[in-house]
């Protein structure tokens, strides 16, 4: 008997690092769609305004991460740190 195959849904998440912390500490976040890793204080707030702007874009697209195109995407990393 042959198991049913079943669709695999895309997934997609942004994955940010940073290695310029200085301090020791360990600062990890995770939210919807991303996971930070390391940095200084300032560089992982940066990156963490920057994933909750992202995601901001994509709820008033109406659009999910993985529904984007590489272009669209680069464009509103842009419009996120600007």
């Amino acid at each position: 008997m042959r198991a049913k195959r079943v669709a695999k849904k895309n997934q997609a998440a942004l994955l940010g690092v940073a290695f310029d912390a200085e301090d020791g500490q360990r600062r990890i976040t995770r939210g919807k769609n991303f996971v930070l890793a390391g940095g200084s204080q300032e560089t992982h707030a940066v990156m963490q305004e920057t994933a909750i702007k992202v995601n901001e874009q994509l709820d008033r697209r109406g659009k999910r991460l993985e529904e984007v195109s590489l272009g669209e995407l680069r464009d509103m990393v842009h419009k996120a740190v600007e």
